[in-house]
């Protein structure tokens, strides 16, 4: 069994913002705050596979991509999940490209689908995950939230997917591309 998802791994342009907020939010904010390297948007979630599952995985992410136009994203603002009273994850958020983002992630859990992998069911909302939140000061994230809502953290070109591989370890996850599809459309 291998534990994967389907991803798009970001340009490290927004290193230096996480890092600033990183930095501001010492005081109020513990948790695992994810490595540079690791920055990526989740397309979809899949989880335990099976070693032979994954060629039909890996197809049908072939055909995907073929029929998927690249994207140009704008990230911005930060956000909370699942709320701001019991914030788990800290996250930044996707201003331009946002819809066609959805529209691509529906299509890789269509495609996924026909091959009886079965979806999350939670609806995709475009974002980099920053830090998984073990405490927090409810106001001064409030306040942190605010001061960033509209703030602008570059831009990239989603111009792949890719099957990735999530080792967990006490140190953090470990990811590994699979297999990485550029996108035709």
């Amino acid at each position: 069994m291998v534990r994967v998802f389907v991803g798009f791994f970001t340009t490290k342009r927004i290193q230096e913002a996480v890092e600033k907020i990183q930095a501001q939010s010492e005081g109020f904010i513990r948790g695992k705050w994810v490595e540079p390297q690791n920055f990526h948007m989740t397309f979809q979630f899949i989880g335990e596979v099976e070693q032979e599952k994954l060629i039909d995985l890996l197809k049908s992410l072939q055909e995907t991509a073929k029929g998927l136009k690249p994207v140009k994203v704008k990230y911005r603002g930060l956000g909370v999940f699942p709320n701001v009273d019991r914030a788990r994850v800290l996250w930044i958020g996707v201003a331009d490209g946002y819809r066609q983002l959805i529209d691509m992630a529906r299509s890789i859990v269509r495609a996924n689908r026909q091959i009886g992998i079965r979806d999350e069911g939670k609806p995709f909302q475009p974002h980099v995950t920053i830090c998984r939140i073990k405490e927090y000061d409810k106001k001064a994230l409030k306040n942190l939230l605010r001061q960033y809502e509209n703030t602008s953290f570059g831009e990239d070109l989603v111009d792949r997917i890719a099957l990735i591989k999530s080792s967990l370890t006490s140190v953090g996850p470990i990811y590994t591309v699979i297999e990485e599809f550029y996108l035709n459309g």
